[in-house]
């Protein structure tokens, strides 16, 4: 049986741990041995993190030992899968370059706050993972990301909805969902997700189960990939 690790805590207004619970049942479906942890000592024994099919962290915010990430970055390196949404994943140690070199962006701003009206645009044939699904609009957080240009675009947004200082640059399509390869380990990221109605919308939950899929598929594929890589252990020795 797969086996998944869903770690939830930082700040509460991202309902962290109802957005958790909703995580785990779609693995329970999926048939994935789920662990539920409310710590980030979850991250402490990298040989465990290793026997992971897959990581779900939903942690907003917050400082995160050094020696945390880098096990979490070794483990997704080997193979194991790292997924997760919004402020949960690409919001979640804003200090720490590793976390954000990692999972391919890091949230700067949301214009207009909760409540904005916006669409959300499928990168038609961009990949097996959107397959079947059709643009959507919402009404939540549009979040303007910093991202890593090695990244596969899934989905965008058009920025600016809300007018403010960004809007008089030209027109951007932002990625709302996208994919990236970590050594062996796959990536997948949605920014979707501010509470947990968002991420309970039909649409949204099949794009994250999809995900989830994807990542744990991931340690199978690498165990038969005879691709060399050089490891990376980021900051370990002089993290301000």
């Amino acid at each position: 049986m797969r086996k998944a690790l869903i770690v939830w805590g930082g700040w509460d207004g991202h309902q962290p741990r109802e957005v958790a619970d909703i995580f785990r049942n779609v693995l329970e479906k999926e048939q994935f041995e789920v662990e539920v942890s409310d710590t980030l000592e979850a991250f402490a024994d990298e040989s465990k993190l290793k026997g992971l099919d897959l990581i779900v962290p939903v942690w907003t915010m917050g400082r995160i030992e050094q020696q945390w990430v880098t096990n979490v970055s070794n483990a997704v390196q080997s193979g194991v899968g790292l997924a997760g949404c919004h402020g949960g994943m690409c919001d979640s140690f804003r200090e720490n370059t590793d976390w954000q070199f990692m999972t391919g962006g890091q949230w700067v701003a949301h214009p207009g706050n909760d409540g904005v009206e916006y669409a959300v645009h499928i990168a038609r044939g961009s990949s097996p993972l959107v397959e079947g699904l059709d643009d959507f609009t919402v009404k939540t957080e549009q979040y303007y990301l910093h991202i890593d240009p090695a990244v596969e675009v899934l989905a965008t947004t058009r920025f600016p909805v809300v007018p403010g200082p960004h809007s008089l640059n030209k027109p951007v399509d932002m990625p709302v969902a996208w994919t990236k390869r970590w050594g062996a380990g796959r990536v997948y990221y949605n920014s979707l997700g501010h509470h947990a109605d968002i991420v309970d919308i039909p649409v949204v939950t099949e794009m994250m189960r999809r995900g989830f899929l994807w990542c744990a598929e991931g340690k199978a594929a690498a165990a038969n990939s005879s691709v060399s890589f050089g490891s990376y252990t980021g900051m370990a020795d002089n993290q301000l």
